[in-house]
């Protein structure tokens, strides 16, 4: 293995919370626009990983942007919400106590195309903020997720990192960015090329591929 750092996505690699944001989406969708059709977590499965502004247009096509962007915003407030007073287990087995493993070898580091403050949620709630050496995401940014792990990479100056997630989008921000990247197949996706550098079916299988 030839890596020196790690890059975790979230949604569907660290964690599931796609019952817990349907719940709390579809309340802002039935209080404020009551005509549109509500989500389900499986519907959700389908869209998370791809940036917020994707997310809205696939969701809510019959909205102007100015009512779309509004809709977002409210939905991510009542998801924050929900995810921080949830005490149901969301997170895949193994993943604290690996991230806590690798962090004491190689850095480890997080890229989403989450919204703002949602990292910081997922770092929280998981108690595993000192373990993550330095996070991005499209929120921050406004930047699409291999422009993301560009910036993580020049500004952690890595020299061979690699990128942990479970969808095709994912797979191509790899692509983009030149980062080998490891498909966790347990997650929401699967990459349509076979040319990824690894293959997990649990998390804590990182811990045989770190140098």
């Amino acid at each position: 293995m030839t890596f020196d750092s790690l890059i975790l996505d979230i949604d569907g690699t660290l964690w599931n919370t796609t019952e817990v944001v349907a719940t709390a989406w579809n309340a802002q969708i039935k209080e404020h626009f009551p005509n549109l059709k509500t989500v389900t977590a499986d519907i959700l499965k389908t869209q998370f990983g791809k940036p917020m502004n994707i997310i809205a247009d696939n969701l809510f096509p019959s909205l102007s942007q100015e009512q779309k962007d509004e809709l977002l915003k409210l939905c991510c407030i009542g998801e924050q919400k929900e995810l921080e007073e949830n005490k149901e287990k969301l997170t895949y087995p193994n993943v604290v106590k690996t991230i806590k493993k690798l962090s004491k070898k190689i850095p480890v580091f997080i890229v989403s195309n989450c919204q703002t403050g949602y990292i910081e949620l997922v770092m929280k709630k998981n108690k595993i903020e000192k373990y993550i050496t330095d996070y991005e995401c499209f929120g921050d940014t406004r930047l699409g997720k291999d422009e993301n792990i560009a910036l993580v990479v020049k500004r952690n100056n890595l020299q061979k990192p690699a990128y942990v997630g479970d969808t095709q989008g994912d797979y191509e921000a790899c692509k983009k960015a030149g980062v080998p990247f490891i498909w966790a197949s347990y997650g929401f996706g699967k990459p349509e090329s076979e040319d990824y550098f690894a293959k997990i079916s649990d998390f804590s299988e990182l811990l045989k591929l770190e140098p």
